[in-house]
């Protein structure tokens, strides 16, 4: 670990402490767990901490873990991971939590400490169904206005529940259940007997 995450590293112990409920350091960054409960307070610390002093928060995005390390995860499901970068101590810091439901997942908005935070929390909330209460215009993003269920989730089928199409004798558009057959292709793979053979090569 080098000096300046080593001094991350102590400062976030000294300011959050047993709020911190894993501390990794992986690929030269440091990720946090912080349980939804700490979420707001620990963000607000971590932007108002002199020591800290996190200005900006960079990104925001939906995890859904349910498939996760091939199917053997048995946590929590969703997670809303934050990566914040520190221009005045020029160090950056990734924050994983996850919401305490996986069937109605939420977590309170940050918006109030990062207004940049806006819009990629209506990204989580669009694509994995991530509820941000304290958001001020919580709506989708990305999807249609009409679409059904949130397309990031791991159980979301590929072909979607509904499909939009033009109808000339309404003359408008219109949603209905999804008409394709759905099917699995299986790549053809020919290839020499000897293949991968070491003696041979």
């Amino acid at each position: 670990m080098s000096a300046k995450l080593e001094v991350l590293s102590q400062n976030l112990q000294k300011h959050l402490g047993d709020r911190v409920g894993a501390l990794q350091l992986a690929r030269g960054e440091i990720t946090i767990d912080v349980d939804a409960s700490d979420y707001l307070e620990v963000m607000a610390t971590l932007h108002d901490e002199p020591e800290l002093r996190f200005e900006e928060l960079m990104d925001l995005c939906g995890v859904d873990y349910s498939t996760y390390g091939h199917g053997d995860w048995s946590g929590k499901r969703f997670a809303a991971v934050s990566h914040l970068i520190s221009i005045t101590h020029n160090w950056r810091l990734r924050v994983r939590c996850f919401a305490p439901e996986n069937d109605f997942p939420s977590l309170p908005s940050v918006v109030s400490i990062w207004n940049s935070v806006n819009w990629f929390e209506r990204e989580a909330f669009d694509l994995y169904g991530i509820v941000f209460p304290g958001h001020a215009d919580l709506r989708r993003i990305l999807t249609d206005y009409g679409f059904i269920g949130h397309p990031f989730r791991k159980d979301f089928p590929i072909s979607g529940y509904v499909e939009m199409r033009y109808d000339p004798d309404q003359q408008r558009v219109i949603y209905q259940p999804v008409t394709i057959e759905p099917r699995e292709i299986t790549p053809r793979i020919i290839r020499e007997a000897s293949y991968g053979d070491v003696e041979n090569a």
